[in-house]
């Protein structure tokens, strides 16, 4: 056996407990939020609860940051985003606790949670591709997306309760705090990281910026799921508002039904991503990859025919927990299918692209789509969303893709 097998296997298992446990945190904070929020997964289109107005508005303070990540080793970057975000988030009890709070502090906070947050993403995508061997790639993103999913059923309640018995404070501590767990976690993982190589020029220049979003343009296999998630997320999200408004208001919805609507189907997704692995098994990582990035742009139309009442609130289980069952199993695959067909010297940048692009379009479709609302009703307007979402999967790989140069 190779000697650096035997640190090497654990891997997954250890990674993916130490990475989600802000996961939990994030979760557990978005219950102090007096609007109910949806539980959707970022892939799936819907931002995680508690970090809408932290990760969407904010996208392009981390446009900077994919191309030092890049030159830099992984592991300190994740742990100092982890205390950046930590620290951050912790003047906010500090400042409430002397009742100088401020909205201005509410938007800085924000503005830094999202930049660390992105920055994040790109590094411990880079990281995972450095730690493990591909064989192991599907096998410990299925398990970040079932732990994502499982952090989503349990946060909320744990949040209801300590708010119950500490106030809405608290669960702002808890949230922070799972960051300083989570940085402690990641420097216990076990596995040696490569040093990656050297810049060429001396200092980063402003073209350098664009590099993530060049690479993708340039695979033909990155850039139509590239145009897919980010038409897919956008969507989806832009209907999330509408959603609330139309359940809340028109159709007269209490807030726990909404909340039930949109929690209960989260058993979808942890059985999806459990179900990813044997699948590609069985199919090939292509063919479900654009299987279930197609059955998951089918769903969301259905809820044009929302109406009040028992019948409503069981309709929209039933989109949801068939759209995030499929993106359940989605993910995972997309997540693998793209760290494979990304060089490792590029990952970080093409990471931050991705998120940075997608997160702007999802805001910026959500504001059309609440102006559409506006004008023509939230039910035309989460139909029109539906039927542009019918034409997403032709925007998936057709054929699968030769493994890169």
């Amino acid at each position: 056996m190779h000697p650096g097998r035997r640190t090497r296997r654990p891997a997954p298992v250890a990674f993916t407990l130490r990475a989600q446990v802000p996961r939990l945190g994030r979760r557990t904070a978005a219950s102090s939020s007096p609007t109910p929020r949806t539980s959707r997964s970022p892939q799936c289109g819907i931002a995680q609860p508690g970090t809408q107005v932290s990760a969407g508005s904010w996208p392009d303070a981390a446009v900077p940051l994919g191309p030092w990540v890049e030159f830099r080793r992984k592991r300190p970057v994740l742990v100092g985003m982890d205390l950046v975000r930590s620290a951050a988030l912790l003047t906010i009890p500090a400042a409430f606790a002397f009742g100088v709070l401020s909205f201005a502090q509410l938007l800085l906070v924000s503005l830094v949670v999202a930049a660390a947050d992105i920055t994040f993403r790109a590094a411990s995508g880079a990281y995972l591709k450095t730690l493990l061997p591909a064989a192991d790639l599907l096998v410990a993103n299925a398990r970040l997306e079932s732990t994502t999913w499982t952090t989503t059923i349990i946060g909320p309640p744990l949040g209801g309760a300590a708010i119950a018995v500490f106030g809405p404070v608290a669960t702002v501590v808890a949230d922070a705090v799972s960051y300083l767990l989570s940085a402690l976690g990641i420097r216990m993982v076990g596995g040696q990281e490569p040093r990656p190589e050297r810049r060429q020029a001396a200092r980063m220049r402003a073209g350098d910026l664009l590099d993530g979003w060049r690479y993708i343009l340039a695979d033909p296999a990155l850039r139509p799921l590239f145009f897919n998630t980010v038409m897919f997320n956008g969507l989806v999200m832009a209907t999330d508002a509408l959603l609330a408004v139309l359940m809340l208001g028109k159709l007269g919805f209490a807030a726990w039904q909404y909340g039930l609507a949109f929690a209960a189907p989260a058993i979808g997704g942890l059985l999806g991503s459990r179900l990813a692995r044997p699948l590609v098994t069985r199919f090939g990582p292509h063919r479900v990859l654009v299987t279930a990035g197609t059955l998951r742009a089918l769903w969301p139309i259905g809820l044009v025919f929302l109406r009040p009442g028992t019948g409503g609130l069981l309709l929209v289980m039933g989109v949801e927990l068939g759209l995030i069952f499929c993106c359940g199993v989605f993910n995972p695959v997309h997540a693998t299918y793209r760290l494979e067909r990304t060089a490792s010297g590029r990952v970080a940048r093409t990471l931050s692209a991705w998120a940075v692009t997608t997160r702007a379009s999802t805001a910026l479709l959500t504001a059309v789509w609440g102006v559409l609302g506006g004008v023509f009703g939230p039910h035309i307007a989460i139909g029109l969303a539906g039927v542009l979402l019918l034409a997403t999967p032709l925007l998936l790989p057709r054929h699968p893709a030769a493994p890169p140069a």
